[in-house]
């Protein structure tokens, strides 16, 4: 909250830092980290994210960088065959021939991992006739139905 009783957006208070871990890694703008999916298309941003932006040694930034971009596996192949239209796209996000160079490094699906947490497993639902016979020999009620439950719960989880 800011001195004036009004909340600063999360985005305000990270905008810096986010800016200064970007340029870490050769990113002057932050935008083609941000809007990735938009710039290169979601089937594209789905196996590769960009890694960094390097300018070679002794070239001027108006001469153009390297991209290294981190691909899933094999889909480096597929992306090899569209580095000119990926960089194409990049350098319409930059508004100039930032990039003249597109280099592809491979990593293992654990690189790729979504910050999404993952979708609740759903439970199939058990036929009542097969949990009923289990917990019949139990003569306490609340046993019995504690023990049922168990059962569903069981026999739901370990169907494929």
């Amino acid at each position: 909250m800011s001195r004036h009783g009004r909340f600063t957006p999360a985005a305000d208070l990270l905008r810096q830092k986010i800016r200064e871990l970007g340029e870490a890694r050769g990113f002057s703008t932050t935008r083609l980290l941000t809007h990735w999916p938009e710039i290169v298309g979601e089937s594209v941003a789905a196996i590769a994210r960009p890694l960094e932006v390097r300018h070679s040694r002794g070239k001027k930034p108006e001469e153009g960088a390297t991209l290294t971009i981190l691909a899933l596996g094999a889909a480096a192949l597929r992306l090899e065959m569209e580095k000119e239209r990926l960089r194409e796209r990049v350098n319409a996000c930059y508004g100039y021939n930032a990039i003249t160079k597109i280099r592809i490094k491979q990593a293992g699906p654990e690189s790729f991992v979504s910050d999404e947490p993952p979708a609740p497993v759903r439970p199939s639902p058990v036929p009542q006739g097969t949990i009923q016979p289990l917990a019949n020999g139990v003569s306490d009620s609340e046993l019995r139905l504690a023990l049922a439950a168990l059962a569903a719960n069981v026999l739901s989880r370990s169907r494929p």
